[in-house]
């Protein structure tokens, strides 16, 4: 679940300038207070978050907004987050490093899938309104201008889908390498040569630096989420890692798995019931995806082998996963 309070790093008054942007007609069309970046650190809600995007879609009138923002980011736009990952190795260590701290910049989570055939991130909005078009857009733009800044090379995306995908445009074909499709979630895929590519920012020592601050912040954020709400997250990074013990998450969570548990009886539930929840849900969005054969569904999921993940599915839904994929039960909530 993302926070419902983040920061939004004060980078982004540079950005707008370098787009010929006004932030005050941003901030006035979206009833955002004038002196908002006068105190440096700005904190928002989700539906203020929405106001701003919405807001500065409106001031542009540019379709092919998002398009421009990739193009202006650098180095000197990006919050502590994610300038700390370009000290990583590479993208796909890049993205695992911006998903475990993406709560701090924005009310999203992402999930991270590495494998043989690519680097796929896919973007979860929280429930509510839908997010802005133009934040969706620039979302995976991001994660364009992040793979070229990171690596000085040309990478494009191999896929890019939105669920309310715009229209065509030259201008965003020729940026991302391919079209953007109409899909199940808001994804971006690089293939497994491209997100292996060394990043020439790397800085192992400046990453050490960042990250107890960051996990810091990160923890202050989290003190308000449920326990079962931050084991969700937890599993979400663990489960496509092949690991769904309670170990894992509670050392994730710097907790003993005693007291996790015991922390989730409070609340009502247990971790093997948030478990089961969250894979059904994965499984669920998953399996929406004609391209992903059952069994690397179940490998997502952490299972041991298919059989393992049939069972549970039938449990679940009384449907086989071949049966359910021909049914509205997988058509995203």
């Amino acid at each position: 679940m993302a926070s419902k309070q983040f920061t939004l790093d004060p980078g982004a008054r540079a950005l707008l300038h370098d787009l010929g942007i006004s932030l005050a007609r941003v901030l006035r069309r979206a009833q955002l207070p004038a002196g908002l970046f006068a105190h440096g650190q700005v904190t928002m809600t989700t539906e203020e978050y929405y106001r701003f995007w919405d807001a500065l879609n409106t001031e542009a009138a540019d379709p092919d907004l998002a398009v421009r923002i990739g193009r202006a980011l650098s180095v000197e736009a990006f919050n502590p987050p994610i300038f700390a990952a370009l000290c990583s190795a590479d993208l796909r260590t890049a993205a695992e490093r911006i998903a475990a701290f993406k709560p701090l910049i924005g009310p999203v989570n992402l999930d991270v899938t590495a494998d043989r055939s690519g680097l796929t991130i896919t973007v979860h909005w929280p429930d509510g309104p839908t997010p802005p078009p133009l934040l969706v857009a620039a979302e995976l733009a991001f994660w364009t201008a992040l793979a070229r800044i990171g690596t000085r090379r040309e990478v494009n995306p191999t896929h890019v889908a939105m669920r309310h995908a715009p229209e065509p445009s030259p201008e965003s074909t020729s940026y991302f390498g391919t079209p953007i499709h109409e899909g199940e979630a808001d994804t971006v895929t690089f293939s497994a040569e491209d997100a292996s590519l060394p990043f020439l920012t790397e800085d192992e020592a400046m990453w050490n630096f960042f990250a107890p601050e960051l996990r810091r912040r990160l923890s202050e954020l989290e003190a308000s989420a449920t326990t079962a709400d931050r084991v969700r997250a937890a599993l979400h990074e663990h489960l496509p890692a092949g690991e769904s013990s309670i170990n894992a998450v509670a050392a994730q969570l710097m907790l003993s798995p005693r007291t996790l548990q015991r922390q989730l009886q409070a609340e009502g539930t247990s971790y093997q019931a948030v478990l089961s929840d969250t894979r059904e849900k994965l499984a669920r969005r998953y399996l929406a995806d004609p391209a992903l054969p059952t069994s690397q569904v179940a490998y997502l999921l952490a299972y041991d082998d298919t059989n393992s993940f049939y069972r549970a599915f039938r449990r679940w839904t009384g449907l086989t996963p071949e049966a359910a994929r021909n049914t509205d039960y997988l058509t995203p909530a």
